[in-house]
This record gives C-alpha cells, structure tokens and sequence, in this order.
C-alpha cells in the first residue's frame, strides 16, 4: 500500500472513531433509556445527517467559499445547507418513531431547535477546520524558514575562502621537494581539517573544542607557509566542565583575512596573535595582526567575507553577539563577543 492509501486509511479510522464518540455521547444525552435500541436508531439517524452536512461543509463550502474570504456567502451557503438537511432529517426521524404520537409531537414541536443543534454542530466542526489549517500552515512556514535558513548558512559557509588549500598544498609541494619532516605533520594537519569541514561542520553547532582544533591546525599551518616571516600566537582559556558548542568555522575568516590582507602584503616580518576565552558561557574572541605595508582597501572595508560572517552572526546568533573592528597604526584588531548559553 503506498503512502496515500496508508493517508486515506488512517483518515478514516480517525472519522470513524469521532463519529463513533459522538454518537455515543448523543446516546448519553438521550432520555428515553427504556429502549435501547430505539434509542440507538435515532441517535444513528441523527449522526448520519451530521455527518453529511458536515463532510459538505468541509469538501465544498470551506473550499469554495471561506478559503476565497468569501465570507458572507459562506454564512449564507451554511445556514441555507443546514436548514434543507433539517427537514430531512425530521421526516427520516418522525418516520421512526410511528406509533409514538407524542413522541412526534415532540419532533414537531422542536424543529427550530434541531435546527440550531445542526448549525451549532457544523459551525464547530469549521472552527475545527480553521485552527487545524492554521497549524498545518504555522507550520509549513516553520519548516520553510528552516529550510532556507539552512540553505543560506550552508551558502554562507561555502563561501570560505579556497585560497588557504591552495597555498596549504603549494606549501607541502615545496616541503616534499625539500624532502622536509614538516612533511608529514603538514599532511596530518590538512587531513584533519578537510575531515572536520566535509563531516562534522554539516552540523548546526559543534564542539567548541572541536572548533579550537581547527584553529590551532589552520595557525600551525600558515606558520610553516609563512615561517620567519610571521609571528604568531594563540592563546584560549576555557572552562571545561561545561560542553559549549559554537557554530562551525564562525571564526575562521577573521584568520584568513589577518594572514591574506595583512601579512601576505608585508615585505617585513609580521605578527597575528588570537586569543579565545568562555567565562559564564560568554565567549570572547580576539584577533590582532600587523598592518600591510600596502594598504588593501578590501581588507579596510570589510570583503565578502566579514559581511558572510556579520549574516551567519544574526542568523545564528540574533541579539547575542557583539562584533567590534578596531584599527591604530601598526595594528589590525577583531573582537567578536559571542553568548553560548542556551
């Protein structure tokens, strides 16, 4: 059976089993307890009609009139539908209950009031109809916006910059040239860090250990590229009881932009020192770097890559995170403030 079958068969045990409690509590209601069964016919014969009124109500008049905001037609289509349904529901009743001239009497007598009981009934069974489409539509825009906001951090994140592969390997050429035994730690440090971009950043959050992992891998590697030239120097200070999780790679283009725009243009030697540290689930993060010898106006103004990381900040992060860019003469300074606490 494929799925719709499977839809359409749970559907009815669900319609079987209310009209089923319905019929059982109009049973309650009824006050002729001497006959059971009469009891039973009429309660079945009432059901039925409530039923197709309210079933005609749900597959044409909600349709065709309510979902088009056509509302005073609606009002009018409903009490119109249920006032020729009462008729017929009283003869099929008055019918049943031959040779009981009071009880038809009663019948007669109290039309209006199963009139109202019809409207009454039906007019629930739309408010029903009304707050069950607004769930199913809360929550297809729930699970829309989930959709695309993990469309645009996946894009957000895919737009980290190549350049450091590239110039990783372009590095471990030369080292193997040299027959170097940086060689092997160089290979060990890339291996890691393709692992954790291809597999664990597919997660929302992850391990903030695992993210100082990356960077403390991404700093020993851009030390053995730019070797002499650069001095660089990470520090982190962590409280370890508490498992804070931070979303992946959020902090790794303020280290690309120091070592591309900053040291990459320095005919001297230069300087990056990071430091990281959670107090009380607060997480501060600093970067400063020496200044390029040549001015780079996309470093000045930010690049592609700080305003990606300014999108993922107040998508991931709204109204719980600070980021300050700060710079003097000689130096370049980040400072993100980030609050992990749930």
């Amino acid at each position: 059976m494929g799925r719709l079958g499977e839809w359409l068969q749970k559907r009815a045990v669900y319609h079987s089993f209310f009209w089923l409690v319905y019929a059982f509590l109009m049973l309650l209601l009824n006050e002729n307890h001497e006959q059971w069964w009469f009891s039973i016919s009429n309660v079945l014969i009432h059901t039925f009609f409530v039923a197709a009124l309210v079933y005609y109500n749900f597959y044409y008049l909600i349709p065709q009139y309510l979902s088009q905001k056509r509302f005073l037609l609606y009002t009018f289509w409903l009490a119109f539908s249920t006032l020729i349904i009462t008729p017929l529901e009283l003869i099929i009743l008055f019918w049943n209950l031959a040779g009981r001239p009071t009880a038809q009497a009663n019948l007669v007598d109290n039309q209006a009031s199963h009139y109202l009981v019809l409207l009454l009934v039906v007019s629930f069974s739309s408010v029903l109809r009304i707050i069950k489409y607004w769930f199913v539509q809360e929550q297809a825009q729930r699970d829309l916006e989930r959709r695309n906001l993990q469309s645009e951090l996946s894009f957000l994140k895919s737009q980290i910059n190549p350049h450091f592969l590239f110039n990783t390997l372009n590095s471990l050429y030369a080292l193997t040239l040299k027959k170097s035994e940086q060689a092997p730690e160089v290979v060990l440090r890339l291996s890691e860090m393709m692992r954790y971009m291809l597999y664990e950043c597919n997660e929302k959050y992850v391990s903030l250990q695992q993210e100082l992992q990356y960077i403390k891998n991404y700093l020993a590697l851009e030390q053995v590229r730019y070797g002499q030239k650069a001095r660089i120097e990470f520090d982190y200070l962590i409280d370890e009881v508490e498992p804070y999780k931070v979303a992946p790679l959020m902090f790794i283009t303020f280290l690309e932009n120091s070592f591309k725009h900053g040291l990459s243009h320095r005919i001297e030697a230069g300087f990056v020192t990071v430091y990281l540290q959670v107090e009380a689930g607060v997480l501060e993060f600093h970067v400063d770097n020496s200044k390029a010898d040549k001015q780079d106006e996309a470093y000045y103004q930010g690049g592609i890559g700080l305003k990606n990381v300014r999108r993922r900040l107040e998508l991931l992060y709204p109204s719980k995170y600070q980021l300050d860019l700060e710079e003097d003469e000689q130096t370049y300074s980040v400072h993100l403030s980030l609050d992990l606490r749930a």
